[in-house]
């Protein structure tokens, strides 16, 4: 028997706050079941999930398809290591690759990995195809990133929570302001050793900041012209939830053939995770064509797990979802319809001032200052009204709901925000 079956809320809570390392800052509540849009903690109150554990449950929460892929693997292999082959992995390659149209993936299992797998494809490709000398190749990085908490990550991270007492941080890169083609421009024309401009299609963690139209389109033409890689870095907004199956687009058929807002760009190196498994198991993965990915050889990268037969099962029906039940256009739809819900309610509103984003990755700006705890508070309301969010940087909310979420559910969700908003008003 688990060892919370029967414990209530606080004994949950305490039994993290004393065994655990003190890492996270978890809303209060206490999750023990998931089911398509919803969860419910330990004493039976059920809730909207309205973060899907920061876009990895896009798909919902324990799927069929997706756990009965994961079981039934389960039961037959479960883990070889890349020592031998495994009967999954190269249909996992097969059907990825060809669902992204990319020659090769690089099968890893956290987002953060992923990204370091990336940036040292990325560096590879700058010494022996680009010519860059040795140990002086740089990329460049966006300001309020987030790509993950490695020690290398954080070295161009503006955290001061994330990177302070943990250096030294490791030197190469540049961090240039975001949609700001001007100051792309600008690093490269700085120097001749740029291997690659790695970016977030949407910076989410930042608070859902949208780029301006086009800002994708240029920036990737600006690096084509000074032979340096483009990487996206789609952890989070990749996998339909933005409305189309990438945010940036490239090559894909999706809702947004008619899209002019944002002009479709292929990556040059295209890095995925969290939803790649619908919240299931760890997978991530990094794809790219061969003129770039052939740098890789024996010994230069790896993981144990990284690509798995449970993994390799997993994603392929986790990609099957997407694409069967049509979840790019339904987050188009709803989210188009959850900024104009919300929007209409701003307008005489005292305390939200701001809605934006894409799809179903959407953020409220709350009007007070980073430093208060009033977005931290909305949130806990929220809860207490049976939906779950979470504040980023102090003053903002973001809500990014599985994309299986039916339009009655979502007007539901907007009448419990508005409803708890309307508590807060001045």
């Amino acid at each position: 028997m688990a060892v919370l079956d029967h414990n209530k809320s606080q004994e949950a809570i305490d039994l993290e706050n004393k065994y655990g390392a003190h890492n996270y800052h978890p809303l209060p509540v206490v999750l023990s079941k998931g089911e398509g849009v919803y969860v419910w903690d330990v004493e039976g109150k059920k809730y909207y999930d309205f973060l899907s554990a920061y876009s990895a449950v896009n798909q919902g929460h324990c799927h069929p398809k997706i756990v009965t892929a994961m079981t039934s693997q389960a039961k037959q292999l479960t883990l070889t290591s890349r020592a031998f082959y495994n009967d999954m992995l190269g249909k996992y390659e097969k059907y990825i690759t060809s669902y992204f149209k990319f020659d090769k993936v690089l099968p890893m299992n956290t987002g953060a990995e992923a990204v370091e797998t990336a940036l040292k494809i990325g560096r590879k490709w700058a010494y022996e195809v680009k010519g860059i000398p040795e140990n002086k190749a740089e990329i460049i990085v966006c300001e309020n990133n987030f790509h993950g908490r490695t020690t290398t990550i954080i070295s161009f991270s503006n955290d001061p929570v994330a990177r302070k007492h943990f250096g030294p941080y490791t030197d190469g890169f540049i961090k240039i302001e975001y949609d700001n083609i001007q100051a792309l421009e600008t690093a490269l024309n700085s120097s001749k050793n740029i291997a690659a401009f790695l970016v977030e299609p949407i910076q989410g963690e930042a608070g859902v900041y949208v780029p301006s139209s086009g800002y994708l389109a240029k920036a990737k033409a600006l690096c084509e012209a000074h032979n340096v890689l483009f990487i996206a870095d789609e952890v989070q907004t990749g996998i339909a939830r933005t409305g189309r199956l990438l945010a940036t687009c490239g090559n894909c058929s999706c809702a947004h053939k008619d899209c002019t807002e944002a002009p479709e760009v292929k990556p040059d190196v295209l890095i995925l995770g969290k939803a790649l498994s619908g919240g299931a198991y760890p997978v991530s993965a990094v794809l790219a064509n061969n003129d770039i990915m052939d740098v890789i050889k024996p010994g230069n990268h790896g993981s144990t797990f990284g690509g798995n037969p449970i993994a390799a099962a997993v994603a392929i029906a986790a990609l099957e979802v997407v694409k069967d039940e049509r979840l790019a256009e339904n987050a188009e739809q709803l989210g188009q319809c959850f900024r104009d819900e919300i929007n209409a309610y701003i307008k005489t509103s005292t305390i939200a001032t701001l809605v934006r984003g894409k799809g179903l990755l959407n953020a409220i700006v709350i009007n007070d200052t980073e430093d208060s705890d009033t977005a931290w508070n909305i949130c806990m309301a929220l809860r207490d009204n049976g939906l779950l969010a979470k504040p980023t940087h102090g003053n903002i909310i973001r809500f990014a709901p599985p994309l299986v979420m039916t339009k009655a559910e979502l007007l539901d969700c907007v009448s419990i925000i508005t409803k708890t908003l309307g508590q807060f008003e001045k």
